[in-house]
């Protein structure tokens, strides 16, 4: 059977993660978030006092990446891996929205960014894996067999966003949300070292309209399609 790298990239709260585990799970894949590497790194340095509202020490955290162990535990309850840094389950606490506004920042930083690639390529060698980000199909796979581009209007993003925070219970405004959204969205778009663009080869999806089912059978179709030829 032909293995293949799948490569998601789009802009946050484009449903990323949620197409990339429903292909995973369909196919026998390894799923990969990376977004959920980067947000530990951001909940490390926040945790550690290297990033607030009113300073990033950028120098400090680079000299202590050494210190960050990332690593992805399945949990069979769950149905999917769960993050642990430096062997502590953060799934939970790298998800809110105090994350949110300091992760892009930290994704800057081109020695986080170094650190990080080089694990998730070491994580698709062997193929059979799907993989969503900001820059999976420009810098970590360029040579994947399938590159998708999800977008969606800022305003549909932050609702989605919203609605699945308060689900949580976290205790948010809409208005705070979109903030958080747009000023992502200019981050990852504007940064000198891998800003979110669209690879050659890469299929945009807008999903504004589109169901997950219905997102999950397109992009399928697209798998199928790769698979045999």
């Amino acid at each position: 059977m032909k293995k293949i790298t799948i490569a998601i990239d789009g802009f946050s709260s484009t449903g990323k993660s949620t197409l990339a585990k429903q292909l995973a799970k369909h196919l026998g894949y390894v799923y990969v978030d990376t977004g959920a590497m980067y947000r530990a790194v951001a909940y490390f340095a926040m945790d550690n006092g290297y990033i607030n509202e009113e300073s990033f020490d950028k120098e400090t955290l680079i000299n202590a990446l050494p210190d960050i162990n990332l690593r992805f535990q399945f949990n069979p309850e769950l149905g999917f891996a769960e993050m642990f840094l430096n062997d502590v389950n953060v799934e939970k606490e790298i998800r809110t929205i105090e994350v949110s506004k300091f992760v892009s920042r930290v994704a800057e930083v081109s020695e986080v960014r170094a650190k990080l690639v080089e694990q998730q390529q070491q994580m698709g060698k062997d193929k059979a894996i799907v993989m969503d980000g900001r820059d999976i199909g420009t810098v970590v796979f360029p040579d994947a067999e399938l590159k998708i581009f999800m977008t969606a209007s800022a305003e549909t993003r932050a609702q989605r966003r919203f609605d699945e925070l308060q689900a949580k219970g976290d205790e948010v405004s809409y208005e705070e949300v979109l903030k958080n959204v747009q000023e992502r969205d200019y981050i990852d778009t504007h940064r000198k070292d891998s800003p979110l663009i669209i690879a050659d080869d890469a299929i945009e999806i807008d999903n504004s309209y589109l169901s997950r089912e219905e997102q999950f059978t397109a992009v399928l179709e697209l798998v199928t399609d790769e698979l045999e030829s």
